[in-house]
């Protein structure tokens, strides 16, 4: 019911089922320099060869979407499924925004990994876990079938109906949009809940604390409270604009990573980290 609605074409619903089959791999080579962007790329392979036959716009596409993506991955084919459908009115319209393609990824990634983590492993998960190990206690090798059963069948057609309704909905937007000027508002909208989520993601995922307590006679005062008291996570924000500043001057991410690593064990040792 969902194809008839967005009217797929034949050929792009062949290339949507390869991307459908290429998004579980999104968390396959997940790193924490750019998460699944390794996965997103593989992907999007389909779709750039698809609309792109000039190398050089091909290769343009690719390092587009070599950019840090991270969202749950059983909702990824709806965003793929937008992007792809992005990708093809970019390489029929020179005067698109290719910029936007990026600035929609990211703002969908955070509210969908919300959505999906919630429903697939917050919940769905524990059901079927629930479910399949009572009966796996008993002894009955079922258990183990109607978990799997009960979690994957549900999250494998969220992939693939979300993939070809992405598609669908981001061609028809995408015109609507263009030919209203709603696309640059959206955009910038979209460019802003980006960088929010990123610049939240700084805060939760790195921890960089000082747990030196300076002692002046009886009284004691923990360092980690005065940058508290000034600026919350101010440390993670600041090694953050470090890192990014090293990479911009060329410095490799594993030179980054090691000099991390050694500095954290000295700070250790000497009790100041």
């Amino acid at each position: 019911m969902i194809n008839n609605q967005v009217s797929i074409e034949k050929n792009d619903k062949k290339m949507l089922n390869k991307v459908f089959w290429r998004t579980m791999t999104l968390s396959v080579n997940y790193n924490y320099e750019r998460m699944q962007a390794f996965g997103f790329v593989f992907t999007m392979i389909p779709v750039i060869e698809t609309y792109y036959q000039d190398q050089a716009d091909r290769k343009e596409a690719y390092q587009r979407h070599f950019e840090l993506f991270n969202t749950t991955p059983t909702m990824g084919g709806f965003i793929t499924g937008l992007t792809a459908s992005m990708e093809k009115e970019a390489a029929s319209d020179q005067l698109f925004d290719k910029s936007s393609i990026n600035a929609i990824k990211v703002s969908l990634m955070g509210p969908l990994a919300g959505i999906g983590d919630s429903i697939f492993w917050g919940s769905l998960r524990v059901i079927s876990l629930g479910l399949g190990i009572s009966l796996a206690s008993q002894g009955n090798f079922l258990g183990i079938i109607l978990h799997l059963l009960l979690f994957n069948i549900p999250a494998t057609l969220v992939r693939y109906y979300g993939t070809t309704l992405g598609f669908g909905l981001g061609s028809s937007f995408i015109k609507k949009a263009s030919e209203s000027g709603l696309f640059n508002s959206i955009t910038k909208g979209a460019s802003i809940v980006g960088l929010m989520t990123v610049g939240a993601m700084t805060c939760t995922l790195i921890s960089f604390k000082i747990e030196k307590v300076l002692t002046f006679g009886s009284e004691k005062l923990a360092v980690q409270e005065i940058f508290d008291s000034i600026f919350p996570n101010i440390l993670p924000i600041l090694l953050t604009f470090i890192c990014f500043k090293a990479v911009t001057k060329n410095v490799k991410p594993i030179t980054i990573m090691i000099w991390m690593i050694c500095l954290s064990v000295l700070g250790k040792v000497i009790g100041v980290i």
